[in-house]
């Protein structure tokens, strides 16, 4: 069992795991790559770790888990318990006797931004992704959305719900225009123009996830996320994901309340680092 380190350790580099880019840096502006600039990674040096943020998952975590580990991508992935009460420490104790699995635990539960943030200071990829444990978006995408990273076009990828893919369950019109209204609401406060701010699938180059410091616990961790890649000026691409979305009897734990905590998250790190 992994132990989790205390918030204000330090972070740890890109781990064993190289881009095949370092040995030709491309041209910065401010610090950061232009836009035009290339910086590929080649395929062997390729390791995505997938950042999984588990709470009370015990009907889907093995199944996404198999899937995960069946892409055919390179992959770690770090599991974060975050004070699990049903079966799911149980069920994490077997995972993370696979290869390429790691575990670690929160004695109480902390929130998805607290998950996150423990995930992402022990990914030892050049390149990680966020998964949710749900079965709601499908791994079998993976090499879609990291073809911009590395082809070395984008540094950040958003999968988006809402541009054109294979398929998506129709419910929850109310989710629906609460997701479009966020995501205009951060688009306005950050000048991109995604279409899907508050998808689960953010893919980032491990560089970029070094650079932000999460403040956010639960579900307004999308909007603060989103607003620190748009100020590191980092260059963000969207891809379309399929979405096979839950509803609240199936387990979907997201409110009303979230709304309004991501609204004001939206506002507020506008002009908070």
């Amino acid at each position: 069992m992994a132990d989790e380190r205390d918030e204000g350790a330090e972070k740890p580099g890109a781990g064993a795991a190289t881009s095949g880019s370092e040995t030709r840096e491309a041209p910065t502006t401010g610090g950061r790559r232009l836009s035009w600039e290339l910086t590929p990674i080649a395929p062997e040096d390729l390791l995505l770790s997938v950042v999984i943020p588990v709470f009370n998952e015990e009907q889907t975590l093995e199944a996404i888990v198999d899937l995960v580990r069946n892409v055919e991508v390179p992959t770690e992935l770090v599991l974060v318990d975050d004070g699990s009460s049903d079966g799911t420490p149980a069920i994490l104790d077997r995972l993370e006797k696979l290869d390429g699995v790691r575990v670690f635990r929160h004695a109480k539960n902390r929130g998805k931004g607290a998950a996150l943030k423990t995930g992402f200071r022990e990914a030892r990829g050049n390149v990680v992704i966020i998964q949710d444990a749900d079965m709601e978006y499908d791994p079998r995408e993976y090499p879609t959305i990291l073809e911009p990273i590395v082809e070395g076009r984008a540094d950040v990828v958003f999968g988006s719900r809402f541009l054109v893919r294979k398929y998506a369950r129709v419910h929850l019109y109310s989710h629906y225009l609460g997701n479009r209204f966020l995501t205009f609401a951060s688009n306005v406060m950050t000048g991109l123009n995604l279409t899907d701010m508050e998808t689960c699938y953010k893919c980032f180059r491990k560089e970029v996830v070094d650079t932000i410091d999460l403040r956010s616990r639960r579900f307004d961790v999308e909007p603060e996320l989103t607003a620190k890649v748009a100020r590191g000026k980092w260059r963000i691409y969207e891809v379309p994901v399929s979405y096979a979305g839950r509803d609240v009897a199936e387990g979907k734990k997201i409110s009303w309340k979230d709304g309004f905590a991501a609204l004001w998250a939206i506002v507020k790190y506008r002009f908070k680092k």
